[in-house]
């Protein structure tokens, strides 16, 4: 009996002295303090990190869509509806003596800080020189010389293929600005015929369907 006690004592002690042991390499066992020198500096997820990488990305896009927008708007400004205007020679002149009226001093650095003010000058400026400020453009209407910029300030309605006309252009340069159809009534250079005998000029479009007359096409074979 002591001697299976004494065997089983052995055994226990061999399987804790190799619990250490892993392939003939001894696992140290370290009793001093472990020291990390970086457990107080803030580590970020790598899902936040990403998550915040994504925004960032997100908002850069938005601004560049933003941007081309603007850009699309200002080019086509010439399509609004808005009427021409021609500013006179004494535009300065003239608005100094609406505020004048107004008892609102003609300085360019002091604001138009009342509204009712505001509105009395920019309606007399309005029927004065018979070109309002539209909606989009009156917060910037802020002192004397704002409103003298606006109203020194050329409209034309005309689009950049109309303005061409009055240019005047190289000799090698020729804009055709009408439309020019085919039709065997009218074009009767070669006998009314054409370089595509199978090829109809349709006119489709309400707006021009009377003004060029279209013509269909002669099919020898369908």
């Amino acid at each position: 009996m002591a001697a299976l006690a004494q065997v089983t004592f052995r055994s226990v002690i061999h399987r804790i002295s190799t619990k250490n042991v892993t392939k003939g390499v001894t696992r140290p066992v370290s009793t001093s303090p472990v020291h990390n020198s970086n457990k107080h500096q803030y580590k970020t997820p790598p899902n936040r990190f990403k998550k915040a990488t994504a925004v960032a990305s997100a908002a850069t896009t938005a601004g560049r869509r933003i941007d081309s927008v603007a850009a699309s708007l200002a080019s086509k400004g010439f399509l609004r509806s808005q009427n021409p205007y021609e500013p006179p020679e004494n535009v300065a002149s003239q608005v100094k003596e609406i505020f004048n009226q107004h008892q609102v001093p003609a300085d360019g650095k002091v604001e138009l800080s009342s509204l009712e003010k505001k509105y009395a000058i920019l309606k007399a400026c309005s029927c004065n020189f018979n070109h309002s400020v539209p909606n989009s453009q009156i917060h910037e209407m802020k002192t004397f010389d704002n409103i003298v910029q606006f109203y020194e300030t050329p409209v034309a309605i005309t689009t950049p293929l109309e303005a061409l006309r009055e240019a005047q252009l190289p000799e090698n340069l020729h804009i055709q600005h009408d439309y020019v159809r085919f039709h065997p009534e009218t074009d009767t250079m070669f006998g009314g015929k054409t370089a595509f005998p199978k090829s109809s000029t349709l006119v489709t479009g309400l707006k021009y369907r009377n003004k060029y007359p279209g013509h269909v096409a002669k099919q020898s074979w369908p």
